[in-house]
């Protein structure tokens, strides 16, 4: 599966300052928990239902220096009703989004890009029964899915306090959202913006500021 710039961003721009235990869902090949790992010393768990990418998560962090991540290959719904009691101070989640596009020939590809296995309303419930009181919840999703999820999560009592708008260019549309959401509803949210690449096709100083500790080129 090849490492999209917008689940970098995402890797590079969570804030995991003071965490204890970190949740990545449907980790794929593990870059969200390499990426954060290089910036806490967390137990970080890496949940993937896909075997084949949890194998190869499991190379990928074997072959890394980090020590502090253990993946799972489960289904993250069971993995949420057979856990032990603790929960989650942070956790995290590029979700499959496209729910009701065109589904691809290669098995592996459907589950990370639609909700085959893991619908929006299924990973709120399964955010809800894991994140601490006090803990957060990041997700990475288009615009349309991100209105879909903040208003399913926001029924079940988990409310928008942060938000990062992602745009290619700033003469285009916002095509990315991270959302962060805690237990607790804010009298006001947070928004912020990321343009990735200048008019003539250069990353752009914040980008660049953002990702130089992760992209060799900068």
């Amino acid at each position: 599966m090849k490492v999209c710039t917008d689940a970098c961003i995402m890797g590079a721009y969570v804030p995991v300052e003071g965490a204890e235990n970190i949740l990545d869902i449907g980790t794929g090949t593990g870059l969200l928990s390499l990426m954060v790992a290089q910036r806490t010393s967390a137990n970080i768990i890496a949940v993937e239902i896909d075997e084949a990418a949890s194998e190869q998560a499991k190379e990928n962090v074997s072959s890394s220096p980090f020590n502090n991540i253990s993946v799972i290959n489960k289904d993250i719904i069971k993995f949420a009703n057979h856990s032990p009691l603790k929960k989650f101070d942070i956790i995290l989640c590029n979700p499959p989004f496209y729910q009701n596009s065109l589904k691809s020939p290669v098995k592996g590809k459907n589950i990370s890009k639609h909700d085959l296995y893991l619908s929006l309303g299924d990973l709120v419930k399964v955010v809800k029964n894991l994140l601490k009181d006090a803990g957060k919840f990041y997700v990475l999703l288009p615009p349309a899915e991100s209105v879909i999820f903040e208003n399913l999560a926001k029924k079940a009592g988990l409310f928008s306090f942060s938000k990062l708008e992602i745009r290619n260019r700033a003469d285009k549309s916002i095509f990315r959202l991270i959302t962060g959401f805690t237990t607790k509803e804010v009298s006001e949210i947070s928004i912020e913006e990321l343009i990735i690449k200048e008019i003539n096709d250069k990353y752009t100083i914040d980008f660049q500021n953002l990702l130089k500790n992760y992209y060799l080129i900068f």
